[in-house]
């Protein structure tokens, strides 16, 4: 089992963003559907989490008993990062948590902040076109306007850019059942930390 990115799309086996993780220090911020902390985790991370919602904290608690893992979990904002120290984090991973964020910049800060100079933040969520136009296929559709259901690529893409990160790796997943898909689902970016 490796990272996941979203529901019928490549995962890190494929994509191969993160890297070994054994022995780093990871943080998944927000936790994700399929909680990549676990995962991390049983590959031999030393794995944080933290998340807003109370009720995610206890599952992933459990989760990470029945696996058999130390997942730390910490109940707070995505950029409630104290937990951390400075420059001590080799990875942090965030899937379908930031399209909700009002104030970007300061998670941005925050990540920035704990990782190491040059280590990854990979992030994934609903991809801004599909998020726009929804499944064709099925019964509902259209959503809203682009970016009314989240981020705008540009908009994170400056944001990103002005938290000193550096975007080095971009993927648009198609959904691996739909038949004519007409726009990705997902998008995933991989940054870097620039300086120090």
């Amino acid at each position: 089992m490796r990272i996941w990115y979203g529901q019928n799309v490549a995962d890190d086996d494929e994509l191969r963003l993160c890297g070994d993780v054994a022995g780093k220090r990871v943080i998944e911020l927000g936790i994700a559907k399929n909680p990549n902390s676990i995962v991390m985790a049983t590959e031999g991370a030393k794995a944080m989490a933290v998340d807003p919602d109370a009720h995610r904290i206890a599952t992933l608690r459990g989760a990470a008993e029945k696996a058999e893992v130390i997942v730390q979990c910490h109940h707070g904002d995505l950029a409630d990062l104290g937990f951390a120290t400075s420059a001590s984090v080799d990875l942090v991973v965030a899937v379908n948590s930031l399209s909700s964020v009002d104030d970007l910049p300061r998670v941005l800060r925050q990540v920035h902040r704990v990782l190491k100079p040059n280590a990854a933040f990979v992030i994934a969520g609903l991809h801004p076109v599909y998020a726009m136009f929804g499944d064709r296929s099925a019964a509902t559709t259209a959503t809203g306007a682009y970016g009314a259901s989240g981020h705008s690529f540009s908009e994170l893409y400056m944001a990103i850019e002005r938290s000193n990160f550096h975007l080095d790796a971009i993927h648009e997943l198609n959904d691996s059942r739909a038949r004519d898909p007409l726009s990705p689902t997902v998008l995933v970016m991989r940054t870097r930390k620039q300086g120090v």
